[in-house]
């Protein structure tokens, strides 16, 4: 998966993609994701499951999508299963720290 964390004015955002989503434009009700577009948004590092974890320890927000990004986040317990989005039967969150 992609990982990519942006670092401004002392907010960190963790965004993160299963790779193969890269490039795709997802539509479904309200939802509009455009990962051909703001692809540049999640295309940082190839990255484990291991480092999204760590990356997950410390966040002012996070967007991830697809299964295995956010099964991370399940797995950590920072969302539950019925608390996911799902856009063309994909998995999509956003988790915010106030």
């Amino acid at each position: 998966m992609y990982l990519k964390i942006h670092e401004k004015d002392g907010q960190k955002i963790v965004a993160a993609c299963d790779k193969k989503l890269i490039g795709k434009v997802l539509t479904e009700g309200n939802y509009h994701i455009d990962l051909k577009k703001y692809s540049d948004f999640y295309k940082g590092k190839l990255a484990t499951e291991k480092e999204l974890e760590k990356a997950l320890e410390d966040f002012s927000s996070v967007n991830l999508i697809g299964e295995k990004a956010v099964g991370v986040a399940i797995r950590k317990k920072l969302v539950l299963p019925h608390q996911v989005v799902t856009i063309k039967n994909l998995p999509f969150i956003q988790l915010y720290r106030i």
